[in-house]
C-alpha cells in the first residue's frame, strides 16, 4: 500500500487541512502507520489525544488504529487542550504523543500535532512521513490499545505549583473565556481549586464555535469576554484558543495585553531568579518587548514564528522563557518547555497575587508605540513565498537594514514594518511600528512600495 497527502496539509509544524477536502480519514490511518514506520521501534508508546471539533473523534479513530497495526503501544487520553497531551507523554514516559487538533483555526478545519521524547517533531520530519507514505512497506506488528485518565495528574501538577509559589492569595475577579474549545472541562475544573469569583463563558465543549472563532489574536474575538469584564467589573479576563495552548489576556479597562506584553511581564520574575537569561519572541514582536528586556537585565532575542520552532530555538539558547505575538507561552521555569495556556493562566494569576499592582496598572506602565494589528492579506500556497523572497532581493540589492529569519523586518528610521508567510495559512502577514502616528503612515508607505508590484495595497 502507497499513499499521498495533500501537499497542503504538509505544513511547517504540523499536518493541518479541511476535513472532508484536503483531509481525510484514511490520512489519519495512513499517518498511524508512517509515524510507526518512521520510529521504528516496536513496542514504543505513544500518547494520542484530541480536541473537541466534531470531526476529531473519527480522525483520532483511524489514527489510533494506524498505530497500533504499526506495532505501537497506545495511550489513548481523549478529549482535552494539547498541553494537556504533551504534559501526558513526559508523565507518562512516552516516546511521543500525537494531538488530534484543528489548533485554532476554522471549525472545518483539523490537523495533527506531534512531538518525539526528545523534542519538537516539524520542518523535515514531516516531509519525511509523506516520502514514507509515497514508498509503502510500513512497519506493521501487533500493537496495544489503553484508555488512561491524565487530566488528574495534570491539574494536580498545575495547582501545586501555583500554590506552593503563590502563597499570598488577595481576592480577585477572574472572566475566563475557553471558547467552546478543549480546555473546557479541565478548567472548570482547575477554578474550584483556586481563590477568588470565577465567571466562565463559553464553557461547554462545542465544536460548532457558536459564539466566536477560538482565536485570542484577533481583538474581535475577545469582545464577549471585554464586556463580561467591564459589567461585571472583573480584575481582567483570561481566554484560550481551541484546543487549549494559546492565551488572550484583558485588563479591567478591557485593554489587549498581547503575546509580546505577556512575554515581558512573565520575564520580570523569571529574570530574577535566572539573571542575564535569553528571553525569546517571535518576529512579529513590539520594539517594546526588545527594550523591556534589556531593561530587565535579559538578553531579547528574535526567532521564527511557529510552535515548533521556538520550542527547538529555547532548547538551543537554554532560555527560560519564550513567547509569540499569537499568545503561545513557552516556559522552561519550573515547567517543561512547551506552550501550555492554562500553566501560563496561573503564572498571570500568580504574577498579581503576589503584588499589589493590577493587570491595567502594568500596561500603564509601559511605554506607548503606535503599532499595527496583524495585517493580511490572501494569497497562495507558492505565491506567498515567492513574494517574500522577491522583496528579500530587493532589500539585499538595496543593502537596506533587515532581518531574514522569517519573511523580512525592515528597519527604517521611523520604525520597523513586517512582512512574512504564514505557515499554516496562504496568507502574507504584515505589521508595523513606530513611535509617532506620523512615522506608522510613512512606514505603511514605504511597505506598500514592496508589495504593489504583487497587485497588493495596504490600506
Amino acid at each position: 500500500m502507497t499513499h499521498m497527502f495533500d501537499p497542503s496539509i504538509l505544513r511547517a509544524y504540523d499536518i493541518r487541512g479541511i476535513f472532508g477536502d484536503t483531509l481525510h480519514l484514511n490520512d489519519a490511518y495512513v499517518l498511524g502507520r508512517v509515524f510507526a514506520t518512521y520510529l521504528n521501534k516496536p513496542g514504543a508508546t505513544v500518547v494520542v489525544g484530541r480536541d473537541g471539533r466534531l470531526s476529531s473523534p473519527a480522525l483520532a479513530e483511524k489514527l489510533i488504529q494506524g498505530l497500533i497495526e504499526g506495532g505501537l503501544d497506545v495511550k489513548n487520553v481523549g478529549l482535552g487542550p494539547t498541553p494537556m497531551i504533551y504534559f501526558a507523554q513526559k508523565y507518562l514516559n512516552a516516546d511521543a504523543a500525537l494531538m488530534v487538533s484543528g489548533s485554532h483555526n476554522p471549525g472545518n478545519y483539523n490537523g495533527f500535532k506531534m512531538t518525539l521524547a526528545t523534542g519538537p517533531f516539524f520542518g523535515q520530519d514531516i516531509q519525511f512521513l509523506n516520502t514514507l507514505a509515497a514508498q509503502g512497506g510500513w512497519v506493521q506488528g501487533p500493537g496495544k490499545y489503553s484508555d488512561v485518565d491524565i487530566s488528574s495528574p495534570y491539574m494536580t501538577h498545575l495547582i501545586d505549583d501555583f500554590h506552593q509559589h503563590y502563597p499570598s492569595h488577595p481576592h480577585m475577579r477572574i472572566a475566563w473565556d475557553p471558547g467552546h474549545g478543549a480546555a473546557c472541562d479541565v478548567l472548570k475544573s482547575l477554578v474550584k481549586r483556586l481563590p477568588g469569583d470565577h465567571i466562565l463563558i463559553n464553557d461547554v465543549v462545542d465544536g460548532h464555535f457558536p459564539h466566536h472563532h477560538p482565536d485570542p489574536s484577533i481583538e474581535a474575538n475577545l469582545e464577549q469576554l471585554k464586556e463580561v469584564v467591564l459589567t461585571q467589573k472583573c480584575d481582567f479576563g483570561l481566554a484560550f484558543d481551541g484546543d487549549g495552548d494559546r492565551i488572550g489576556a484583558i485588563d479591567a479597562r478591557g485593554r489587549v495585553i498581547w503575546g509580546d506584553m505577556l512575554t515581558a511581564l512573565f520575564a520580570e520574575e523569571i529574570l530574577s531568579s535566572h539573571p542575564g537569561a535569553s528571553i525569546i519572541m517571535d518576529i512579529k514582536s513590539s520594539q517594546v518587548f526588545m527594550n523591556y528586556i534589556s531593561h530587565l537585565g535579559g538578553i531579547p532575542k528574535l526567532y521564527r514564528t511557529g510552535h515548533s520552532y521556538i520550542k527547538a530555538y529555547m532548547k538551543e539558547n537554554k532560555s527560560p522563557l519564550a513567547g509569540e505575538l499569537s499568545g503561545h507561552m513557552f516556559f522552561a521555569d519550573r515547567y517543561y518547555g512547551f506552550d501550555d495556556a492554562l500553566y501560563a493562566a496561573l503564572r498571570f494569576i500568580g504574577r498579581f497575587a503576589s503584588t499589589q499592582e493590577t493587570p491595567a496598572q502594568w500596561l500603564d506602565r509601559l511605554p506607548e508605540t503606535f503599532i499595527s494589528p496583524e495585517i493580511t492579506f490572501q494569497s497562495t500556497s507558492a505565491d506567498k513565498f515567492n513574494i517574500v523572497e522577491a522583496i528579500s532581493r530587493r532589500l539585499t540589492t538595496e543593502k537596506a537594514d533587515f532581518i531574514a529569519i522569517d519573511g523580512v523586518r525592515v528597519n527604517r528610521e521611523q520604525g520597523w514594518w513586517l512582512v512574512r508567510a504564514s505557515n499554516t495559512q496562504d496568507i502574507l502577514v504584515a505589521r508595523l511600528e513606530s513611535a509617532s502616528a506620523q512615522g506608522l503612515e510613512k512606514l505603511r508607505e514605504d511597505m506598500s512600495i514592496y508589495l504593489r508590484p504583487f497587485g497588493i495595497e495596504v490600506s
